[in-house]
């Protein structure tokens, strides 16, 4: 029994002396503290984004970086200690190259059939023998008041291919899918938190984020509709509705009286036949809908949205007809920018605007920019679009450069945006801006604390001690002394403190002559006496000169 207590006692002695591993860790850190002094360097990684909650995966200013990461790195490195630097590269968004927000946040203006040259007939578009930029200045001085220098606006407007011939016009073309946006057409959200959006898939609501419904209440009003000169007006609408068609949900309204405020205004609702069934994302076109009963009247076209606690459904509105006597003909779609200069609109130049028929020369199938004519986080802007000016630019020369804007579907916004970059033409490829670069911070750990610093770590060499022997060697106070620095490359006993950091301070106006205010350098050097010694010193630029710091 003796000896199996004693061998129970040992097994149990070494069970407690091993239980508890971490103690020896921590005190391996304690017995360290005040002693670990590193240089580290690192790069952040997705996961250290993650930590920082940047979910774009980068610092929107360099302030934000200084202020995010010393407690990062205080939980990073527990067990460094005062004197410890660290220096991290991380990605910095610096924004869009410069001009391309001018184009992405420009107006939009769609030539109404009354602009065109052709009007009085109702034309949709400037005939075949019609120059566009011979008229569009004239047209823009009439819509924009008081234009600023500079200002740019993207126009919309067709061609004919052939001149047209007597037959149906378009009045109002309302083509939300293509545009993938809500165009000049207004929303007002009146109950709940969904609301209208362009996407490529038209103006479109949805009451639901699955499992859940609610309750909602959403208008898309058009803007005004002039009637008053025109006789058997119709009107057409292409939609899908989805979950539901009852007309609970989805109503076709129009007003005489509108005047900004949906619930002052008098309002008829309009029915359409066919009307999608709700049990599929099919769109449908409806018949031509008379509207002879407005004809010389003003009026405004809204769509009334609602949802509940049961029915959260889907409406996408693809299309908008109004349609009246005029002329007819196959048109082109044409969309471009135009900058006023400050005494006329001019066509913009160095910047071109992607059209349908671009996305689809990319390619149609599913994860293509032409399926729904846009890009994506899936579908990258930058790729396609070096690729496309590669084949449209055959004879694009080095460093010329051009902006190009795009349509952008935003999942997390649940909606299309413009968007645009700079493309430079550099050894035979079209290459994009970078609104993301990769830099650097450096951090000093100063009374148990990181702070953001720029000091540069730096041990003279042989040739910085010649340069400081030769440029002293003219300088009677330190004439007799410079034989140490231009044979030892060393210090000796006849320099004084205050002589050795005015000497540091001349080589380094050599080393950076373009030091900020504020720069650091901690520099190593040495000193014989009677051995050969290294020292460190830190000196800063203040006030234009080198002291210690």
């Amino acid at each position: 029994m003796k000896k199996i207590f004693y061998l129970f006692a040992i097994l149990l002695g070494t069970t407690i002396v091993g239980c508890n591993p971490m103690e020896d860790i921590h005190d391996d850190i304690n017995a360290n503290k005040g002693g670990v002094v590193q240089d580290v360097e690192f790069t952040l990684t997705d996961d250290d984004y993650d930590d920082l909650d940047l979910s774009f995966g980068s610092f929107s200013s360099e302030d934000d970086a200084k202020a995010a990461l010393p407690a990062f790195l205080t939980d990073k490195y527990p067990y460094l200690s005062d004197g410890s630097s660290a220096k991290v590269e991380y990605l910095l968004y610096i924004g869009s190259a410069e001009g391309v927000s001018d184009y992405t946040g420009a107006d939009v203006y769609a030539l109404a059939n009354a602009d065109y040259p052709q009007g009085n007939l109702n034309a949709s578009g400037f005939y075949p023998n019609e120059d566009a930029e011979d008229f569009m200045s004239d047209i823009l001085t009439a819509q924009y008041t008081s234009p600023t220098e500079g200002q740019s606006v993207l126009v919309q407007y067709n061609t004919y291919v052939e001149v047209p011939v007597e037959g149906i016009s378009n009045l109002v073309s309302a083509d939300f899918k293509t545009a993938q946006s809500l165009l000049d057409w207004t929303p007002f959200n009146i109950t709940g938190t969904q609301v209208w959006s362009g996407t490529q898939y038209g103006a479109t609501i949805n009451g639901s984020e699955y499992p859940n419904y609610f309750v909602n209440e959403d208008w898309l009003v058009s803007p005004e509709i002039d009637l008053t000169a025109q006789v058997n007006p119709l009107f057409q609408l292409t939609q899908v509705l989805r979950y539901t068609n009852a007309s609970d949900y989805y109503n076709i309204m129009v007003s005489t009286d509108y005047d900004g405020d949906v619930a002052t205004a008098t309002w008829d609702t309009i029915d359409v036949t066919p009307v999608p069934d709700g049990s599929s994302w099919t769109a449908v076109t409806s018949e031509d809908v008379d509207f002879s009963a407005y004809e010389g009247e003003t009026i405004h076209i809204a769509f009334k949205y609602e949802s509940d606690l049961t029915i959260g459904a889907t409406w996408e509105i693809e299309n908008v007809l109004v349609k009246v006597p005029g002329v007819e003909g196959e048109t082109v779609a044409n969309e471009v920018y135009y900058t006023y200069t400050g005494s006329a609109w001019e066509l913009s130049s160095g910047v071109y605007y992607l059209t349908s028929n671009d996305y689809d020369s990319m390619g149609e199938a599913s994860g293509q920019p032409g399926r729904y004519n846009n890009f994506s986080s899936s579908i990258p802007a930058d790729t396609y679009i070096s690729t496309f000016l590669g084949i449209n630019n055959p004879y694009a020369q080095e460093e010329d450069e051009i902006i190009v804007i795009y349509k952008y579907y935003s999942s997390s916004a649940n909606a299309t945006q413009t968007r645009g970059n700079l493309y430079t033409y550099t050894n035979g490829v079209w290459v994009a801006y970078q609104s993301t670069i990769s830099t650097t911070l450096q951090f000093g750990l100063e009374n148990g604390i990181w702070i953001p610093d720029n000091t540069i770590k730096y041990s003279l060499t042989d040739a910085d001690y010649t340069y400081m022997g030769e440029t002293l060697s003219d300088d009677p106070n330190y004439s007799s002394k410079v034989a140490t620095l231009l044979n030892y490359a060393d210090y000796d006993s006849s320099w004084s403190q205050d002589d050795i950091i005015y000497s540091l301070g001349v080589l380094l106006d050599y080393l950076d002559p373009n030091a900020v205010e504020g720069q650091k350098y901690q520099l190593s050097y040495l000193v014989y006496a009677g051995g050969l010694s290294e020292f460190t010193i830190t000196l800063i630029k203040t006030d234009g000169e080198w002291v210690v710091y």
